[in-house]
């Protein structure tokens, strides 16, 4: 047990099953208040321990993990194909919408720019 009066150490590492609010708001790069709040609201896996808030690390990664979404797949299009009468179409409806929403902004009915000359005062006055 002891080797002149010294107590033997055991040299084995025992990792970091559990992790406090410290250690996790520096694992995770969050604010603690953060974590308290969360904790309360029941968004974070966590553990009270006689009041004492602890959260498995284990836990947690699986939680990160479920954040991580597979990117959502397009189709591709090729536009070097020959046109379709559908991809026709639909350029020229974009056409049409663009050419539409121009002349209502660039319409005078909207208003002018620049300031009009004052009609109390003529002009050569």
């Amino acid at each position: 047990m002891a080797q002149g009066n010294r107590p033997v150490h055991s040299t084995a590492v025992i990792p970091d099953a559990f992790l406090d609010v410290r250690g996790l708001s520096r694992y995770l790069n969050i604010k603690s208040s953060t974590l308290y709040a969360w904790v309360a609201q029941g968004r974070i896996p966590a553990l009270k321990i006689h009041g004492l808030v602890r959260f498995r690390r284990e836990d947690i990664d699986r939680w990160i993990e479920s954040f991580a979404k597979e990117p959502p797949t397009v189709p591709s299009i090729n536009l070097r194909q020959a046109q379709s009468p559908l991809s026709i179409d639909l350029s020229s409806n974009l056409d049409r919408i663009i050419a539409r929403a121009k002349e209502q902004a660039y319409n005078p009915r909207h208003g002018e720019t620049r300031p009009k000359s004052s009609p109390k005062r003529k002009e050569g006055e």
